[in-house]
């Protein structure tokens, strides 16, 4: 009998590209299926997705394909948004999944697309596979927003940016202005639309795997599965199969980072990164500079030139320490470490010296970050990771976050070292509260990925009912 597979389709942009690699691993590993991955990428020949697919290839049993990228210049608006882009090129990319899945042997059983890939759940029932579902590497909480929004579509009058009162989703936290994701700030873009379409699409599939676990958004995945209007929109079944994260690799020594890390007190250092795709304007970055000093903290900074999704930056690593204030570097010498090059996140976060992260809330990084244990100082800058702000701070309570978005104004230094010296000083009774937290969720995270736990439950349960597995007797 041929062994079950299955077929991932990952959009690009290393941020969506990254957690349908993960999936992968987490399939093939656990469930000793067959996995062939589909890599959508921009096109761009510096592109780091094309060295993150090597660096995969290279450690996992999925066999990764990249699909050449399509020019979508007549399909989409010059100045589109990245999501809009995204969106439209996989959607272009129909005809060559389609072949590129037609062509494999042998036939896969079921196909995986991502939020962003939910326009190609056709080529599943075109080929005739069992099944089709949705990956969403994001929250329960997010995954309620997208399915709800075709209903505030047609109820909400004007834009959600001037609504009073939080937008409400039956059973689950509503969303408030400062929650909005940015595909929602303006009704009229493309993009918007786009975000409309999804959430209706989403609900065609067979059902939907999100990366959270039960113990950690029980509410929200109860709504989603019972209350009368919202689990009457999502129509098909909610499989909480999180955390999934990057796994931690070994380290080739020496290593800068790692070295100046070993050197400092358990729990003392605050790392600092923004993520590939975040950019700071050059007063903010002089704020958040000035504010780090003044904390008196050590911290970590992974100080990058930003890169898009669909590209890369012309900034090079001069220019980013020129944006530094002067003597900087100088003053903080031996408190702070500065770095302008790639970072290995994962094994950063994990180091026993890591008290706290300063991060933009992406929830990949997020989740590396609570599955160490590591308290957050919230800094959201695009896409959901306002929600993911609020997430942490209000419901989950491993955060702190800034009092206004820093989309919206600059956030002065005294505001960045209070954040700073909440989450890290031992002596602040709020941030004691945060850790204690942030630790109690690290064991829920351990607890939901062993045998009989609520993630490896809900994985075997949805393998089962797509046939990649015979029997829950493994469980």
């Amino acid at each position: 009998m041929d062994q079950p597979h299955a077929v991932l389709v990952a959009s690009p942009g290393l941020g969506h590209l990254i957690p349908i690699l993960e999936l992968g691993n987490c399939l093939s590993s656990v469930l000793n299926v067959q996995v062939t991955i589909l890599a959508v990428t921009s096109g761009s020949s510096s592109s780091t997705e094309t060295e993150a697919i090597r660096a995969a290839a290279a450690r996992t049993a999925c066999k990764i394909t990249e699909l050449p990228s399509m020019d979508i210049d007549n399909l989409a608006e010059p100045d589109a948004t990245v999501f809009t882009k995204i969106r439209v090129k996989v959607r272009a990319m129909k005809s060559a999944v389609r072949d590129a899945v037609e062509s494999m042997k042998p036939k896969p059983t079921v196909m995986i697309v991502d939020f962003f890939g939910t326009g190609l759940m056709s080529v599943a029932d075109d080929l005739g596979l069992t099944a089709k579902y949705v990956y969403v590497p994001s929250h329960a909480w997010f995954l309620a927003v997208m399915v709800y929004l075709p209903v505030w579509d047609t109820t909400v009058e004007g834009e959600y940016v001037e609504i009073k009162e939080p937008l409400k989703i039956p059973g689950c936290k509503p969303m408030g202005r400062k929650e909005l994701m940015e595909p929602m700030l303006d009704r009229s873009d493309q993009q918007y639309k786009e975000c409309v379409r999804a959430g209706l699409e989403v609900p065609m599939s067979d059902g939907v795997l999100v990366n959270t676990w039960e113990e950690l958004q029980g509410n929200t995945l109860a709504a989603l599965r019972e209350d009368e209007e919202l689990s009457r929109l999502m129509k098909v079944p909610v499989y909480p199969i999180g955390p999934t994260v990057r796994t931690k690799e070994q380290v080739g020594k020496p290593n800068s980072i790692f070295e100046w890390l070993d050197k400092q007190r358990e729990r003392s250092v605050v790392y600092v990164c923004l993520g590939s795709g975040g950019t700071l304007s050059f007063e903010q970055t002089m704020e958040l500079a000035w504010g780090l000093e003044l904390s008196g903290q050590r911290f970590l900074w992974i100080l990058r030139r930003p890169a898009s999704y669909l590209g890369s930056s012309s900034i090079d690593d001069d220019q980013v320490i020129a944006s530094l204030p002067d003597g900087f570097l100088d003053r903080t010498c031996g408190v702070g470490l500065v770095v302008t090059q790639w970072a290995p996140q994962v094994e950063i976060l994990s180091h026993k010296s890591i008290g706290g992260f300063l991060s933009h809330c992406g929830w990949s990084s997020v989740l590396e970050s609570l599955t160490q244990g590591v308290p957050i100082v919230a800094w959201p800058l695009y896409a959901e990771q306002w929600m993911n702000a609020t997430l942490l701070t209000e419901e989950i309570g491993v955060a702190v976050r800034t009092s206004e978005l820093p989309s919206e104004r600059v956030i002065g230094r005294e505001e960045v070292a209070s954040l700073v010296r909440k989450i890290v000083a031992e002596e602040d009774e709020e941030g004691q509260r945060i850790r204690a937290k942030a630790e109690e969720v690290r064991v829920s995270s351990e607890r939901a990925w062993t045998k009989g736990g609520s993630s490896h439950s809900s994985l075997f349960e949805w393998a089962k009912g797509c046939r990649l597995v015979s029997s829950l007797e493994n469980i």
